[in-house]
């Protein structure tokens, strides 16, 4: 298995996915409730598809996306301008002890699985998978 940025050896700890599923549902609902003092921000509706944590706990990656795609830059510019204040208002709701630095990227999964339909409907593709 290739290592990647997020995580060393098979994968990450029970731990770092729990932490990961609380900071992404926290996230979701202060993003979803408008809490946040930026009236850009709270404008847009964005998904929060996933949150991977380092193995300390200390970075917490978002991969987000705006609702129907569009507006994809801005949407990292405004996070990354307020995330001093979702931080602390994730931090609050959790009740950690330490609260990850966030980082915000753009979820691709989406894209990923629309190219997957587009060549799994390809004729020679098909007739391949049928066989």
């Amino acid at each position: 298995m290739a290592k990647n940025k997020f995580h060393d050896g098979p994968g990450p700890s029970q731990r770092q996915l729990r932490v990961g599923e609380l900071i992404r549902r926290s996230l979701s609902e202060v993003l979803a409730r408008g809490d946040v003092h930026d009236p850009d921000l709270n404008r847009m509706s964005i998904t929060v598809g996933e949150v991977r944590t380092s193995p300390d706990l200390k970075i917490a990656t978002a991969f987000v996306l705006p609702l129907g795609g569009k507006g994809q830059e801005d949407v990292l510019k405004l996070l990354a301008r307020n995330k001093g204040e979702l931080r602390r208002m994730v931090g609050k709701k959790l009740g950690l002890k330490f609260t990850p630095d966030l980082r915000f990227r753009l979820d691709e999964t989406f894209d990923q699985m629309d190219e997957t339909r587009r060549m799994l409907s390809q004729d020679a593709v098909r007739r391949d998978v049928e066989e």
